[in-house]
């Protein structure tokens, strides 16, 4: 598993964030506070306060799979 946090400031990011993870086939989890959604929801995320960056948990532990997981969101990440 890896944690990473990522900014879905806009509704366009949200849908192409969610377009792109769904490619995989294990599961992510957005976590905000208490909050624990699955990434792959589209109205999960716009529960979410996105005016903030987010906490994002790839549940894998196929370093292969993590590290494409990595470039297809890396326009989402933040530091």
């Amino acid at each position: 598993m890896k944690n990473v946090k990522i900014l879905l400031d806009s509704i366009d990011k949200v849908k192409q964030f969610v377009n792109a993870i769904t490619l995989f086939d294990f599961d992510f989890d957005l976590i905000s506070g208490r909050y624990v959604i699955d990434a792959k929801s589209i109205m999960g995320i716009f529960s979410l306060n996105l005016s903030d960056p987010i906490e994002l948990a790839i549940h894998t532990t196929d370093e292969k799979a993590i590290e494409q997981v990595m470039e297809v969101i890396a326009p989402y990440i933040v530091e």
